[in-house]
């Protein structure tokens, strides 16, 4: 009943920020998912009649892989496996159930934010014991063994029925089918006062999210509508498609254009919000204004004790190289420590279970808490929700009440997509050149004051992590960082933050690129993105 297969290596298996993420022909290539799933049981150790967690966003070629995963689980020695019902489990809710049932680990399947569809992008990571993405000594491990397997064990058996709850034998292994949604209604009903935010809403206070038909629908379904009271049909796109309708599941300006465009206009609803492919980002929008990812993080630091689980306070914030430094400010006015890590989530676990931070959050639309250990979208819009049923207020307000009391950071990201690889890494490669003769220089009126790639060193584990970004630090407080994305599957996203902090109240209502105009001239001028690149735009500015 259990077969070792013999297979031979593929040399293209090296997991990225949060996984290994290809496009679904390579992933169908044969033994490709075995090969790359044997390689993490292969690198664990312990695990022997323990409990993996194994679920998806239900995106293209998720049910198969799951009854791979499963298929292998049993013949690799695990006791227990939980599985989402139709193989469904948002990355916040699968970490949620790692650390619930107390499981050993997970494997999530997911591409996150990218698209699906037969020829569109798959992802396999694994999940370890305290619910976060495996740290890189663990995915170095894995990669290391995908170079040299020979074999893979695996059940030779029917596959399950994912479709009905309850518990199913393979190979001696028990499998239970779970509902992917009730665990973490419960979790959200813990932390928020979800009293206040009906009552909230039954004033007529009118929210609208679109779950981008990915993984987040029949949870904010269920939580926003059924439990939170909101109309039926506040919750747009809700039914997860493996391919989501064809469209882009990344909550941004560009492929959420539709939700923005109607927060914009004069009967906009009071508050819309968005998520992604697998649950993990999210999109925050009110009524005549977007919220950057990096100014709500700040905003829920700052106002997280109105909300119960968060009431006695923060212990720390921490956020990724690239967010911008207005959570800065507001760690320093609660008189608690401000963490800035590489980005990658699997960077705050450390800091979450040592607990020397609370709340965590990168620029590219992920926030979450100690909660779970991954970003989380619904959370954080749940978050939201709770502090406009008790402060009572616009959003629109309690952004500019914000900046009045901190300062604006004025942030941009400008992604450059499918950049010819060899270019891109050429391009950083120059940059890197130039950080020691940088310092001093002036561009206009823009003087260069300090130059590195960013290296992190875990306060907790002492690790180093090197190169993480390139960063150009000018007077005042401003700043452009360049970094390559590890999130793509197909040449290389080169990704360009530029950040100005501007006290001046008289000049926040400044439109964010003209404010940013100089230093994204500057920053092409230093690394020659348009000569290096070809491209004379980004794909895409958030």
């Amino acid at each position: 009943m259990i077969k070792t297969i013999a297979t031979t290596p593929y040399d293209d298996q090296k997991p990225g920020t949060s996984g290994l993420r290809k496009k679904v022909p390579v992933f169908q290539q044969k033994n490709y998912a075995e090969n790359f799933i044997q390689a993490i049981f292969d690198s664990l150790e312990g695990f022997a009649g323990e409990t993996l967690v194994i679920g998806g966003d239900g995106r293209f070629y998720n049910r198969e892989v799951i009854q791979i995963a499963i298929k292998m689980a049993a013949a690799n020695g695990f006791g227990r496996v939980l599985v989402g019902r139709g193989g469904i489990l948002s990355t916040p809710a699968a970490s949620n159930i790692i650390r619930k049932y107390k499981a050993f680990g997970g494997i999530v399947l997911s591409a996150s934010h990218n698209p699906g569809g037969p020829t569109e992008d798959f992802g396999i990571k694994y999940n370890i014991g305290n619910g976060g993405p495996a740290p890189e000594k663990i995915t170095d491990a894995i990669y290391a063994r995908t170079k040299v397997i020979d074999s893979y064990k695996i059940a030779d058996v029917e596959d399950i029925n994912l479709d009905n709850e309850g518990a199913q034998d393979v190979a001696g292994m028990s499998v239970t089918v779970i509902d992917p949604v009730t665990d973490y209604a419960a979790l959200m009903e813990e932390l928020f006062d979800f009293a206040a935010i009906r009552s909230l809403i039954s004033s007529g206070f009118n929210v609208v999210f679109d779950a981008m038909s990915a993984v987040t629908g029949p949870y904010a379904k269920e939580i926003i509508e059924n439990r939170l009271g909101a109309p039926k049909g506040s919750v747009l796109n809700f039914v997860p498609l493996p391919d989501f309708g064809g469209h882009h599941p990344d909550p941004n300006l560009v492929h959420a254009r539709a939700l923005y465009d109607q927060m914009m206009a004069d009967d906009a609803p009071d508050f819309g919000a968005a998520s992604d492919g697998d649950g993990d980002r999210n999109l925050i929008i009110g009524k005549g204004i977007f919220v950057t990812p990096s100014d709500s993080l700040a905003l829920l630091a700052a106002n997280a004790h109105l909300a119960p689980g968060y009431s006695a306070g923060l212990a720390g914030i921490a956020r990724s190289m690239p967010t911008s430094g207005a959570a800065d400010r507001v760690a320093e006015k609660l008189g608690i420590k401000l963490y800035e890590t590489p980005t990658g989530w699997k960077f705050f676990g450390n800091l979450l279970d040592a607990g020397l931070a609370t709340i965590c959050g990168e620029e590219s639309a992920g926030t979450g808490s100690n909660h779970v250990r991954e970003k989380d979208g619904l959370w954080a819009v749940l978050l939201w929700l709770n502090i406009l049923a008790v402060r009572k207020e616009s959003v629109i307000d309690i952004v500019h009440s914000h900046w009045a009391t901190y300062g604006r950071n004025y942030y941009s990201r400008h992604d450059y997509e499918e950049v010819d690889s060899a270019a891109a890494n050429g391009l950083v490669t120059a940059l890197r050149d130039q950080l020691a003769t940088l310092p001093g220089k002036s561009f206009g009126a823009l003087k260069v004051v300090a130059a590195d790639d960013f290296a992190y060193h875990d306060p907790v584990d002492g690790s180093v992590s090197k190169n993480q970004g390139i960063r150009i630090l000018f007077e005042g407080g401003s700043r452009v960082v360049f970094r390559l994305s590890g999130t793509g599957t197909s040449g290389a996203t080169l990704r360009v933050y530029i950040e100005r902090f501007e006290p001046d109240t008289s000049r926040h209502g400044i439109e964010t690129q003209a404010a940013l105009a100089d230093l994204i001239a500057v920053a092409d001028e230093i690394a020659g993105i348009r000569s290096r690149t070809g491209r004379d735009a980004p794909s895409v500015i958030t």
